[in-house]
């Protein structure tokens, strides 16, 4: 598996700073498979990290994560048991775990495991117990935000521009994200690695900042630009974030 973090690997979280929230937000991406049965196959999932102070105010723009890609659809098994135990980091740190469609993402972890995910088994509960259970609360904010949005759409994108958040996605400006994942298994095209790796990034961290704006846990003046976000924490790790195309959108 191909690894990256400002963490340190697979199972970290950040240090708690004195007096803050530990919020972490996980993404899920796969291969979509609908004529057959829990056909759809992960191949990359990220865990991106806030500290947010316990009383509301500006949003952090520095963030920690951790992001696993397969290497080639072998290590599909390895992704998942690599989630899991992820996951298992997740519920034992974090004062608030977001996602967006995050029920969606644990189902196809599990649906495309030839075991049992103890751990993804556990957050599946806690989000569907999220009105009554105990910390750490967990919170879709494709669901969850009923009261902070107008809207119809609960597509991340149209959530994020009713909030004034800018996550434009130029990955997908010329392919879909199918052709992008089929462009590395082929070829290991880095660049269409690196492109899903950092849309999965920019999905985890838009929708904390989502659920942390809708939850009156923090806010930002005007609308804040996402992309400026990753490359200020990136840019060193993923070329994409250099790219002409990439640097427009700053």
């Amino acid at each position: 598996m191909i690894i990256n973090s400002n963490l340190g690997g697979l199972g970290r979280a950040p240090q708690r700073e004195p007096g803050r929230l530990l919020v972490a937000s996980l993404d899920v991406e796969w291969s979509k498979n609908y004529r057959i049965k829990n056909g759809n196959i992960p191949f990359c999932w990220s865990v991106t990290w806030l500290q947010i102070s316990d009383q509301p105010g500006p949003v952090p723009t520095t963030f920690g994560y951790t992001s696993a890609y397969v290497a080639d659809d072998r290590e599909t098994a390895d992704l998942i048991e690599a989630a899991d135990a992820e996951i298992s980091t997740v519920c034992e740190t974090a004062d608030l775990i977001i996602g967006h469609q995050v029920s969606s993402d644990l189902a196809v972890l599990r649906n495309a495991s030839a075991r049992q995910l103890h751990h993804v088994e556990s957050l599946r509960t806690r989000w569907h117990d999220r009105r009554t259970a105990e910390a750490p609360q967990v919170v879709d904010s494709r669901y969850d935000l009923t009261d902070a949005l107008t809207g119809i759409s609960r597509r991340l994108v149209d959530v994020c521009g009713e909030l004034a958040l800018d996550i434009t996605q130029p990955e997908l400006a010329r392919k879909s994200m199918t052709a992008l994942h089929r462009d590395w298994l082929n070829d290991q095209n880095t660049e269409a690695r690196e492109r899903i790796t950092v849309l999965n990034l920019r999905h985890g961290l838009s929708a904390a900042y989502a659920t942390l704006n809708g939850r009156d846990l923090g806010h930002w003046t005007g609308t804040l630009n996402v992309n400026t976000v990753l490359r200020a924490e990136l840019a060193s790790r993923f070329a994409w974030l250099d790219s002409p195309t990439f640097r427009a959108l700053l």
